[in-house]
């Protein structure tokens, strides 16, 4: 009884230092006011303006500002929603708990991190599966997600954060339908010079033409996450190469994405390589 105490103790304890680490995180990058009295700088002679390096610029900031507000969609609710599933696990299971700690780390520690704009599947992947099990600590077997990945595309280089949020926002609106479940399917296969990764969903779907909107920018919408990804994704291969819905109200809804298996470095940094 006294160990199990202990334990309980140790784990609340660690619970409070991760909160207050990832609030410290999370509230890093946020910009800061100028002082009042900071001196103004004036150019001493005028340049030439590069318009299309101004244009191109301005798309970059566009999507790392598109990132940064993705990780702080993604801190605040599931952050303290997992908080309390671990909280209310501690006096039933205080090894699971314990478990549950640990993946709630990597998590936000892979949520957050402050570099690289590129990952693999793998990594991705691991964080889903992190994301999933810290769902199951609220929801049990409510929330299914079954993945059916070929091994020769885990290697893919791809936008950091592509993956993880399409599999929450199945995961939501799921929870959210008249059924209270989601049932998702997450697939990755080789399709010559390119991989295709998809996200499927049987839950209340959406109507088509809102969804165009959402991509578009045109209003916001509960599916989080669709437009940054899509951003992302045009930014880092082209134009053609957004994310590919297939939804109808009360049909589920299909997010596919065609990743190139072969990147030059020039895309931005990565935590792996493709072969």
């Amino acid at each position: 009884m006294e160990q199990a105490s202990a334990t309980t103790v140790i784990l609340v304890v660690i619970i409070a230092v991760l909160t207050a680490l990832v609030l410290f995180v999370a509230t890093r990058g946020r910009p800061t006011q100028p002082a009042e009295d900071a001196p103004v700088v004036e150019p001493v002679t005028a340049e030439p303006v590069d318009y299309r390096a101004l244009a191109e610029q301005t798309r970059r900031q566009l999507v790392e500002a598109e990132l940064r507000t993705l990780r702080s969609q993604i801190s605040p609710h599931f952050i303290y929603n997992s908080l309390n599933a671990i909280a209310a696990t501690i006096p039933a299971d205080p090894v699971r708990a314990r478990e549950l700690v640990v993946d709630f780390a990597d998590f936000t520690r892979y949520s957050l991190r402050a570099e690289g704009d590129f990952t693999t599947l793998e990594e991705e992947l691991a964080a889903v599966e992190r994301y999933v099990l810290l769902e199951q600590a609220r929801f049990e077997d409510r929330v299914q997600v079954r993945l059916e990945i070929a091994p020769e595309v885990l290697s893919l280089r791809l936008p950091f954060l592509a993956v993880q949020p399409l599999v929450e926002n199945a995961v939501r609106h799921g929870m959210d339908s008249a059924t209270g479940q989601a049932r998702v399917r997450l697939s990755g296969h080789d399709e010559g010079t390119h991989a295709v990764i998809s996200v499927e969903d049987d839950g209340p779907g959406a109507d088509p033409e809102q969804i165009r909107r959402v991509l578009a920018g045109e209003e916001g919408s509960s599916h989080i996450g669709l437009r940054n990804v899509d951003l992302r994704l045009r930014q880092a291969y082209g134009g053609a190469n957004g994310l590919q819905i297939d939804t109808a109200e009360g049909a589920g809804m299909r997010v596919s994405m065609r990743v190139p298996k072969f990147q030059p470095g020039a895309f931005g940094s990565s935590t792996g390589e493709n072969t």
